[in-house]
């Protein structure tokens, strides 16, 4: 062989070859940090405040959405109890029915932006149910 660097390489090969599957059969322990009882209780007592939050939150949204008013359905009266809407508003809202969303308040200029944004978390635009088709 003529290549010195090759020779070099194929040497230290050789040497340490046979450490390498020695090497991979060793037993490995990571050096995770046991754990004491209180940190355990402590951690399952905050995931459980957590998951109690998150519960209460979803509950408070779903009940908000259920005293929002439907603009899809609500009558001139019920959108009159908005902060905001007059009776020119309530017949402008009642004439663009349906709506896919309530943004479309604001695209179709119906509401101007800032009135909307004061309203936006008292209104909902539910959709119909969908009828099934028959044949």
């Amino acid at each position: 062989m003529k290549n010195p660097l090759l020779m070099m390489t194929l040497a230290l090969l050789a040497t340490f070859a046979p450490a390498l599957p020695a090497r991979a059969q060793e037993d490995f322990e990571s050096p995770r940090k046991t754990e004491s009882k209180s940190a355990k209780a402590a951690r399952i007592a905050k995931t459980k405040a957590a998951a109690a939050k998150a519960r209460a939150r979803a509950k408070a949204k779903a009940e908000a959405e259920a005293k929002a008013i439907d603009i899809n359905s609500a009558t001139k009266d019920q959108l009159k109890t908005l902060p905001g809407i007059t009776d020119a508003y309530a017949d402008k809202i009642i004439a663009g029915r349906p709506y896919p969303s309530k943004a479309f308040l604001v695209t179709k200029n119906i509401l101007p932006n800032d009135l909307f944004q004061t309203l936006r978390k008292q209104i909902v635009a539910r959709q119909p149910a969908a009828k099934p088709q028959t044949r």
